[in-house]
């Protein structure tokens, strides 16, 4: 029966694309009452062959504005973590463009790179799960390529703060109140909200229309007690990264305890020698030294390797999934 399902995902995959390589292309989500503009990024399966694209410095391998490969294909949305940008996963986002998914990355408003008015907040707390709905709202609407879309395969990747992110919007439930234990000696600013006596203004929201998920280095976990986590009923697949090499307090290791805390059993990846921002896009030469901290792993930590196997990992993972999904 494995080898079955595996052959299975196989043909599956073929049957979505004979993309080559990724497309890519910017758009822009207009703002309205739920909340401000949000610049999007969309990764397409391509038949053309790739080249280097600069973008804030970072190099990208893709097509711009290729036509996509491909109908009813799978969509991806991912979140970026504490102050990150849409460009931060690029070769992932590639990858599984690669392999026949739509993905489409945005910019959290109020918590990247550029923008850190609202990082650690109470209200980017709230609003990072609703910016994940108007994401996928725009894509099966608003998106020009919309009708490409298969509406019931959509996944979610989520790194560090987008790992908060994605469990909230599989299902989590924050607990968001004055007296948490562990929040009132964190340097969060929404903790000390809440011990101020402040209330998130707006209800926490979950989007079912996420069928399962990739959950990196989830930050903070504190905030998920295993109750608070009975509502995830979707599949997951987990990474951590080695706290051994996050001795320095970095926010978002590790997974262990949301391991441990989820209802069903995660697919689990523990990864030896991993610093959190080993998950990050692999770095030319010339961003390993415009941001050591981020490019620099573990002696003898290879990440473009690692990042190989991930991709595969994950690539394997939404596709047994959604292959399993549309079995009659």
């Amino acid at each position: 029966m494995a080898q079955f399902r595996f052959v299975f995902a196989i043909l599956f995959c073929f049957s979505m694309t004979t993309a080559q390589a990724a497309g890519v292309k910017n758009f822009d989500i207009p703002a309205s009452t739920e909340g401000p503009a949000i610049r999007v990024l969309v990764w397409t399966p391509c038949a053309e062959t790739p080249h280097e694209m600069d973008a804030r410095g970072a190099t990208f391998f893709a097509v711009p504005g290729c036509p996509i490969a491909g109908e009813k294909l799978p969509l991806i949305v991912i979140s970026h973590g504490r102050r990150g940008w849409f460009g931060g996963h690029h070769d992932t986002a590639a990858a599984l463009a690669d392999a026949g998914f739509i993905v489409a990355v945005l910019n959290h408003p109020g918590d990247t790179w550029r923008d850190t008015s609202r990082t650690d907040s109470l209200s980017v707390l709230v609003e990072r799960p609703m910016d994940m709905k108007r994401l996928i709202d725009y894509m099966l609407d608003g998106w020009p390529d919309a009708s490409r879309i298969d509406t019931q395969h959509i996944g979610l990747y989520g790194f560090s703060f987008g790992g908060y992110t994605g469990l909230v919007v599989i299902g989590g439930d924050p607990d968001l109140r004055k007296g948490l234990p562990n929040c009132g000696t964190s340097s969060l600013r929404a903790c000390k909200q809440l011990e101020n006596g402040e209330l998130p203004d707006q209800p926490i929201k979950h989007d079912p229309r996420v069928k399962a998920a990739v959950i990196i280095d989830p930050f903070p976990v504190f905030l998920f007690p295993k109750e608070n986590l009975k509502g995830i009923a979707v599949p997951v697949q987990l990474w951590s990264s080695d706290p051994e090499q996050n001795a320095n307090g970095l926010s978002g290791c590790c997974a262990a305890a949301i391991n441990e805390r989820l209802p069903a059993k995660a697919d689990y990846h523990f990864v030896q020698n991993a610093k959190h921002y080993s998950f990050l896009a692999t770095c030319t030469s010339k961003e390993l030294q415009e941001a050591p901290a981020i490019c620099t792993d573990a002696p003898g930590f290879d990440r473009v390797a690692f990042h190989r196997a991930l991709h595969a990992d994950v690539v394997a993972f939404f596709h047994q999934h959604f292959t399993e999904s549309s079995k009659p």
